[in-house]
Protein backbone atom coordinates (compact mmCIF):
# COMPACT_ATOMS: atom_id res chain seq x y z
CA UNK A 1 0.00 0.00 0.00
CA UNK A 2 1.63 3.20 -0.93
CA UNK A 3 0.38 6.63 -1.61
CA UNK A 4 1.41 8.67 -4.19
CA UNK A 5 1.99 12.63 -3.50
CA UNK A 6 2.87 15.57 -5.63
CA UNK A 7 6.49 17.72 -4.65
CA UNK A 8 6.87 21.21 -4.55
CA UNK A 9 10.12 20.89 -6.33
CA UNK A 10 8.63 18.50 -8.60
CA UNK A 11 5.50 18.84 -9.54
CA UNK A 12 5.43 16.22 -12.27
CA UNK A 13 7.47 13.86 -10.28
CA UNK A 14 5.65 11.39 -7.87
CA UNK A 15 6.71 10.99 -4.30
CA UNK A 16 5.36 8.11 -2.01
CA UNK A 17 4.59 7.59 1.45
CA UNK A 18 4.33 3.97 2.26
CA UNK A 19 1.08 3.25 3.90
CA UNK A 20 1.95 -0.22 4.80
CA UNK A 21 4.67 1.37 7.08
CA UNK A 22 2.27 3.62 8.73
CA UNK A 23 -0.16 0.64 9.20
CA UNK A 24 2.96 -1.53 10.53
CA UNK A 25 3.99 1.89 13.01
CA UNK A 26 1.17 2.88 14.32
CA UNK A 27 -1.81 0.12 14.05
CA UNK A 28 -1.74 -1.06 17.43
CA UNK A 29 -2.13 2.58 18.94
CA UNK A 30 -4.73 3.81 16.37
CA UNK A 31 -6.24 0.17 17.48
CA UNK A 32 -6.37 1.07 21.31
CA UNK A 33 -7.77 4.73 20.17
CA UNK A 34 -10.56 3.03 18.83
CA UNK A 35 -11.13 1.31 21.53
CA UNK A 36 -11.53 3.99 23.68
CA UNK A 37 -13.77 5.94 21.76
CA UNK A 38 -15.90 2.85 20.47
CA UNK A 39 -15.92 0.18 23.27
CA UNK A 40 -14.86 -2.90 21.74
CA UNK A 41 -12.27 -4.29 19.62
CA UNK A 42 -13.92 -5.84 16.47
CA UNK A 43 -15.38 -2.20 15.85
CA UNK A 44 -12.02 -0.65 16.46
CA UNK A 45 -10.26 -2.78 14.15
CA UNK A 46 -12.92 -2.39 11.75
CA UNK A 47 -12.66 1.24 12.27
CA UNK A 48 -8.85 1.15 11.99
CA UNK A 49 -8.73 -0.79 8.92
CA UNK A 50 -11.98 1.07 6.96
CA UNK A 51 -9.12 4.39 7.50
CA UNK A 52 -6.08 2.80 6.05
CA UNK A 53 -8.22 1.20 3.23
CA UNK A 54 -9.75 5.00 2.62
CA UNK A 55 -5.82 6.47 2.94
CA UNK A 56 -5.36 3.55 0.48
CA UNK A 57 -8.48 4.46 -1.87
CA UNK A 58 -7.92 8.26 -1.65
CA UNK A 59 -3.92 8.19 -2.42
CA UNK A 60 -4.01 10.57 -5.46
CA UNK A 61 -5.60 13.04 -3.42
CA UNK A 62 -3.53 12.87 -0.34
CA UNK A 63 -0.96 15.68 -1.29
CA UNK A 64 2.00 16.18 1.98
CA UNK A 65 3.76 13.24 2.98
CA UNK A 66 3.82 14.43 6.59
CA UNK A 67 0.39 14.51 7.21
CA UNK A 68 -0.65 11.04 6.53
CA UNK A 69 -0.54 9.59 9.70
CA UNK A 70 -2.55 12.73 10.77
CA UNK A 71 -5.00 11.69 7.78
CA UNK A 72 -5.59 8.63 9.08
CA UNK A 73 -5.69 9.39 12.94
CA UNK A 74 -9.00 11.59 11.56
CA UNK A 75 -10.17 8.87 9.67
CA UNK A 76 -10.21 7.08 12.44
CA UNK A 77 -11.80 9.47 14.68
CA UNK A 78 -14.54 9.69 12.05
CA UNK A 79 -15.27 6.16 12.00
CA UNK A 80 -15.56 5.95 15.50
CA UNK A 81 -17.93 9.04 15.82
CA UNK A 82 -19.80 7.17 12.75
CA UNK A 83 -20.43 4.17 14.66
CA UNK A 84 -21.26 6.29 17.87
CA UNK A 85 -23.56 8.10 15.58
CA UNK A 86 -25.17 4.66 14.29
CA UNK A 87 -25.39 3.03 17.76
CA UNK A 88 -26.98 5.91 19.06
CA UNK A 89 -29.95 5.75 16.27
CA UNK A 90 -30.12 1.86 17.13
CA UNK A 91 -29.78 2.00 20.65
CA UNK A 92 -31.70 5.33 21.62
CA UNK A 93 -29.90 4.35 25.44
CA UNK A 94 -26.08 4.97 26.62
CA UNK A 95 -24.59 1.45 26.71
CA UNK A 96 -22.58 1.31 30.17
CA UNK A 97 -18.92 0.78 29.21
CA UNK A 98 -17.05 -1.99 30.31
CA UNK A 99 -13.09 -2.40 29.39
CA UNK A 100 -13.06 -5.93 27.86
CA UNK A 101 -11.13 -8.57 28.77
CA UNK A 102 -8.55 -10.46 26.17
CA UNK A 103 -5.45 -10.00 27.27
CA UNK A 104 -3.24 -9.21 30.73
CA UNK A 105 -2.69 -5.93 29.57
CA UNK A 106 -6.74 -5.02 29.70
CA UNK A 107 -7.37 -7.27 32.84
CA UNK A 108 -4.98 -4.50 34.42
CA UNK A 109 -7.13 -1.88 33.17
CA UNK A 110 -10.08 -3.21 35.30
CA UNK A 111 -8.51 -1.99 38.42
CA UNK A 112 -11.00 0.15 40.39
CA UNK A 113 -9.37 3.84 39.87
CA UNK A 114 -8.83 3.01 36.30
CA UNK A 115 -12.64 1.78 35.78
CA UNK A 116 -13.84 5.11 37.44
CA UNK A 117 -11.35 7.07 35.07
CA UNK A 118 -12.95 5.71 31.95
CA UNK A 119 -16.37 5.77 33.46
CA UNK A 120 -16.21 9.65 33.73
CA UNK A 121 -13.92 9.75 30.65
CA UNK A 122 -17.07 8.61 28.64
CA UNK A 123 -19.41 10.79 30.40
CA UNK A 124 -17.26 13.70 28.97
CA UNK A 125 -18.50 16.00 25.63
CA UNK A 126 -17.41 13.96 22.61
CA UNK A 127 -14.84 16.98 21.66
CA UNK A 128 -13.46 16.70 25.35
CA UNK A 129 -12.94 12.95 25.29
CA UNK A 130 -11.35 13.14 21.69
CA UNK A 131 -9.02 15.77 22.75
CA UNK A 132 -8.12 13.71 26.01
CA UNK A 133 -7.73 10.51 24.32
CA UNK A 134 -5.10 12.03 22.05
CA UNK A 135 -3.25 14.07 23.99
CA UNK A 136 -2.94 11.87 27.36
CA UNK A 137 -3.83 8.45 25.71
CA UNK A 138 -2.03 8.52 22.30
CA UNK A 139 1.04 11.67 23.72
CA UNK A 140 0.18 13.46 20.82
CA UNK A 141 1.88 17.25 21.11
CA UNK A 142 -1.39 20.14 21.36
CA UNK A 143 -0.45 21.06 17.52
CA UNK A 144 -1.08 17.18 16.91
CA UNK A 145 -3.85 16.94 18.68
CA UNK A 146 -5.53 19.60 16.82
CA UNK A 147 -4.66 18.77 13.25
CA UNK A 148 -5.96 14.92 14.23
CA UNK A 149 -9.08 16.97 15.46
CA UNK A 150 -9.14 19.54 12.82
CA UNK A 151 -9.43 22.38 15.19
CA UNK A 152 -6.50 25.41 16.08
CA UNK A 153 -3.53 24.39 18.57
CA UNK A 154 -5.33 27.07 21.08
CA UNK A 155 -8.47 25.62 20.88
CA UNK A 156 -7.08 22.29 21.34
CA UNK A 157 -5.47 23.18 24.73
CA UNK A 158 -8.18 25.21 25.93
CA UNK A 159 -10.77 22.18 25.06
CA UNK A 160 -8.11 19.53 27.14
CA UNK A 161 -8.35 22.02 29.87
CA UNK A 162 -11.91 22.12 30.09
CA UNK A 163 -11.56 18.22 29.80
CA UNK A 164 -9.12 17.73 32.74
CA UNK A 165 -11.66 19.82 35.03
CA UNK A 166 -14.97 18.30 34.31
CA UNK A 167 -12.44 14.67 34.66
CA UNK A 168 -11.67 16.44 38.08
CA UNK A 169 -15.04 17.34 38.64
CA UNK A 170 -16.52 13.90 37.95
CA UNK A 171 -14.20 11.79 40.03
CA UNK A 172 -14.32 13.94 43.22
CA UNK A 173 -18.06 13.58 42.85
CA UNK A 174 -17.95 9.49 42.41
CA UNK A 175 -15.58 9.49 45.42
Amino acid sequence: MEVELLTQDEPLARRQVDVAAIFADHHVGLVRLALIMVGDQATAEDVVQEAFARTHAGRGRLRDPDKALVYVRSAVLNGCRSVLRRRATVFRRAVPYEPPVWSAESAALLGEERREVLLALRELPRRQREALTLRYYLDLADQETAETMGISASTARSTIARGLAALGRALREGS
